[in-house]
């Protein structure tokens, strides 16, 4: 069965990509990013829609790109449990009708004295010296497209023998307009990778759909939601956080920032050590150590729950990143413009941390 879906609906600002039609059942696979998030279900539904009408449903796959310990965990309150984000990502596929053999989950691995372990974000920020911004995101690239792709590459490699052509891959995305003026500039259908291998479609099918219609399509639809996004677990109202990202992220607003730092404060004093032992702010608008001060104003959201953040998975970060700081950075150390140093609250004066060279010049 053959069906044309046209996405002249999901226009764009002019002077962008021109919108493409995608023909479903000329994909080989269809990629569908779930983030545990409200937006990813919504534009895995629509892109299910069109894989099932063309008769290719079984071409179709989800996939979660863990952060671990850096991701929204899960809690339990009042005898209940709230599902973390990539235990979350399982159950939307689910609840999507993907079978469970088709659902994925990557994460990022490292090699540490000959054993295979879970390389966390922070700790590469700690060893680098230096924090995600916009134009380098290695969470976005490195910590999940990166590795989804190589989810996918021996796939790729048995269809492309099988076809005798390169793979046509959709990306789906759950990237939409509201979400930022960058966002809305951004093509909801665009080609980005072209190889002997594999062609790459990236497609955001929900682009155009509002966060509201987007909150009210979840609620309609039952589907369970990050607890995240609500003031306290279980309340159900959507007074949360409005992202559910990382659960400190650069690019998170401030309201959001000073609600994580109040539900996660050990994590949140993990970043803090990270920033003053490197002298490098968490973003060029604000410090994590006067977010922390921010947050224990009058005024300050109320977190509704706060995690302890016990266990082992959460010691091992803290271990790799306490062992990370000991050493110098990867790459020089510097400070974004406006923002000095010396200026950063909680800054170390002459901090022999991380620094074993002033630390034996010290000791002497």
């Amino acid at each position: 069965m053959s069906s044309s879906l046209q996405l002249g609906l999901f226009t764009t600002e002019e002077g962008t990509d021109p919108m493409t039609a995608l023909v479903p059942d000329e994909v080989d696979i269809y990629i569908l990013n779930l983030s545990g998030g409200k937006d990813g279900p919504r534009a895995a539904a629509l892109a299910l829609d069109a894989a099932r009408a063309a008769g290719v449903e079984d071409r179709v796959y989800t996939i979660h790109a863990s952060l671990g310990p850096l991701e929204w965990p899960a809690v339990t309150v009042g005898g209940v449990r709230y599902p973390g984000s990539s235990e979350l990502a399982a159950l939307h596929s689910r609840a999507l009708g993907v079978p469970p053999e088709r659902h994925i989950e990557v994460r990022r691995p490292r090699d540490l004295e000959g054993e295979r372990v879970p390389y966390d974000l922070l700790t590469y920020i700690a060893e680098r010296g230096d924090w995600p911004w916009k134009g380098v995101l290695p969470c976005r690239s490195d910590w999940k497209t990166g590795l989804i792709y190589g989810a996918f590459s021996s796939m790729v490699r048995a269809r492309k023998k099988q076809l005798g052509r390169p793979v046509v891959c959709a990306n789906v995305l759950g990237i939409r307009a509201d979400e930022s003026p960058d966002r809305k500039k951004r093509p909801a259908f665009r080609t980005t990778t072209d190889s002997t291998a594999r062609v790459v479609h990236e497609w955001s099918p929900a682009h155009q759909v509002t966060t509201q219609e987007v909150k009210d399509w979840t609620d309609e639809q039952g589907l369970p939601h990050q607890w995240c996004y609500d003031s306290h677990p279980g309340a159900g109202d959507w007074k949360g956080s409005s992202r559910c990202s990382c659960s400190l992220c650069v690019l998170a607003s401030q309201r959001d920032l000073l609600l994580a730092v109040k539900r996660r404060p050990r994590l949140a004093e993990l970043y803090a050590l990270v920033e003053r032992v490197r002298g490098v702010p968490f973003n060029p608008n604000t410090s994590m150590a006067e977010l922390i001060e921010r947050a224990g104003r009058p005024g300050a959201p109320d977190p509704g729950v706060v995690i302890e953040d016990e266990g082992p998975e959460f010691e091992a970060l803290t271990n790799a990143v306490e062992a990370a700081l000991k050493k110098p950075a990867k790459r020089a150390r510097y400070v974004r413009p406006g923002t000095p140093a010396d200026a950063l609250p909680g800054s170390c004066d002459g901090c022999t941390a991380g620094n074993p060279t002033a630390a034996a010049d010290q000791e002497a």
